[in-house]
């Protein structure tokens, strides 16, 4: 059989573009002679649709979107991704085939931790469904379903499926595609079965979704892999019943189906014979980007679809010189073209000369455009309408000029602003409130301060100059809202901070655990800030998830809290 994988950017929402995109995706498929082409999951809301699924209107329109998919499905069988109302809402998957939708297959395990929160919509389904082209027998799932060790992936398996298809909506971080896949091989050895992974692709609010569809064997070995980041339609040839042979020989099938008294009951679809391709596929494995890599293509897919999809055409950047908002302009102009992206430098009377040339440097290295607005004589005369400001009021003040000025440049040109603070600094509240925080979107919200300055190289590397100037790389990270001031002298070293934030944000390790493994000095400090800084963070613009806990979706601590532990 020939199957095809259709690995989509699709928009939330958006059900009219969503089902001309599928039906030129099913077009594609049909013209390469696939006779079976998979979306990812809920491809025709987009994912997640959130509580745009307890509207009625919205559910009863996606279910209008599928038979208009369904009608245009008439060579080949498309299994695609949307809300299924009858007693309950469903996550589903609709078998187009024939010109109408030939079954449903209802997702069984609903994930309800991270960023996912799909018992708030969904019921679980409790049903198996089997496609039956021809001699084989292909068992749909869903995302989590795929990740659970056993059914409903053992029940298919059992109950006669050679191939198993999940429709996916897996958001990306870090090591992320490489960890999915090795638990899919493990799936497919488990269950003597070829195993068919469609995920989505682009950025959702503050999700990415990589792609890395994939196929693999009976014997977990990779068929084919779709790229990351980018849109895909993998084509592939199968013949899936070659794993008859090897569950003959393997007994562990026989000794589950006897412990559970039979096969499971599977409702089978019969549905068109796979037709013989005139010409063999050569199949396609993409190859897994390193990681700082694939940190640079998640970034600027992430903002390349909030900039697109929310119907801005140019971002505005408060360029001062350092690395933070170096990178961010850099990954701004990879992710949007530098006609695109807009900088602006605003000098106090603490900006070194050294600061003021990089700002400069940066953005004609990269060829935006760039304008310098010094903002002394607008803080003279806020601290003179005050009375006289000292202390971090006198410091936090330059912030909030400068916030103010990249917020009117926003509103006069409709550019969305980019806060560039990173995750370090977010973390501790090492950021000003209505300052350094204004903007539509923090591109390196989930960016450690010592991942920044890796971008940094990396980018620099890979345009084979120097994007960002090397002076801005080595100088001591600071703020420069008073004289002579550096990061180092509030905060600990970056690199100390950034383990302890990683041990104590991502992985959840008490202060005691904390105390035995680093510095007791650092461990106090940086946790007291931490707890402190819930309500900057909940006032933060929304960023890319990068890391496998972000700020935002995946972490809920309350403001009001006396727990210190």
């Amino acid at each position: 059989m020939r199957l095809a994988l259709a690995q989509l950017d699709v928009v939330v929402g958006d059900l009219d573009g969503n089902v001309e995109r599928i039906g030129q995706a099913i077009g594609e498929a049909t013209a390469a002679h696939a006779d079976l082409v998979v979306f990812p999951e809920l491809a025709v809301t987009g994912y997640p649709p959130e509580d745009l699924l307890l509207r009625p209107g919205f559910v009863r329109a996606a279910r209008r979107a599928v038979d208009e998919i369904a009608r245009g499905c008439t060579d080949t069988v498309a299994l695609v991704g949307a809300p299924a109302l009858d007693r309950d809402l469903s996550n589903a998957a609709f078998v187009c085939a024939g010109g109408r939708v030939a079954g449903i297959y209802r997702k069984h395990f609903l994930p309800n931790y991270g960023v996912f929160d799909e018992h708030r919509y969904f019921a679980p389904g409790r049903d198996l469904v089997l496609l039956g082209l021809g001699e084989v027998l292909v068992g749909p799932t869903i995302c989590e379903d795929l990740w659970q060790p056993g059914p409903p992936a053992t029940d298919l398996a059992l109950a006669g499926a050679m191939l198993l298809v999940n429709l996916s909506a897996s958001p990306f971080h870090v090591g992320k595609a490489e960890d999915r896949e090795e638990m899919l091989v493990t799936r497919a050895r488990d269950n003597a079965v070829y195993i068919a992974f469609c995920n989505l692709v682009g950025g959702q609010d503050e999700l990415v979704f990589d792609g890395h569809s994939v196929v693999l064997d009976d014997e977990g070995e990779v068929i084919a892999r779709a790229p990351g980041f980018e849109e895909a339609l993998l084509v592939v040839d199968l013949d899936p019943t070659e794993v008859v042979g090897r569950r003959l020989r393997d007994v562990r099938r026989r000794e589950l189906e006897r412990s559970r008294g039979g096969a499971p009951i599977a409702t089978t679809i019969e549905l068109a014979s796979p037709r013989a391709p005139a010409e063999s596929v050569a199949p396609a494995v993409a190859a897994f980007a390193p990681e700082l890599e694939q940190m640079r293509l998640a970034l600027g897919l992430g903002l390349r679809d909030y900039v697109g999809k929310n119907g801005f055409s140019d971002v505005v950047i408060g360029i001062s010189g350092g690395i933070d908002s170096a990178v961010t302009a850099a990954i701004a102009v990879d992710a949007l073209g530098p006609d695109r992206v807009h900088t602006v430098s605003m000098p106090s009377r603490y900006s070194s000369e050294g600061t003021r040339d990089d700002a400069r440097r940066v953005s004609e290295h990269l060829g935006v455009g760039f304008r310098e607005l010094p903002i002394q004589t607008v803080v003279e005369t806020f601290d003179a309408a005050l009375g006289g400001l000292e202390g971090l009021a006198a410091e936090n003040l330059q912030a909030r000029i400068r916030g103010t000025m990249l917020m009117a440049l926003s509103n006069t040109h409709g550019w969305l602003v980019l806060a560039t603070g990173n995750k370090s600094e977010m973390a501790v509240g090492y950021s000003t409130l209505y300052g350094d925080m204004v903007g539509g979107y923090a591109l390196l919200k989930d960016v450690f301060k010592t991942d920044v300055f890796r971008l940094a190289r990396h980018l620099n590397e890979r345009a084979g100059r120097e994007l960002i100037p090397v002076t801005t790389i080595e100088r001591p990270p600071t703020a420069e809202l008073r004289a002579d001031q550096r990061d180092d002298q509030s905060l600990p070293a970056y690199d100390e901070l950034d383990r302890v934030l990683e041990a104590y944000v991502e992985l959840d390790r008490s202060r005691e655990e904390l105390l035995e493994q680093f510095d007791p000095t650092v461990v106090e400090k940086t946790l007291s800030l931490v707890d402190c800084a819930e309500y900057k963070r909940r006032q933060a613009a929304p960023g890319v998830k990068l890391r496998p806990r972000a700020f935002g979706r995946d972490w809920r601590t309350p403001i009001t809290n006396h727990w210190r532990g």
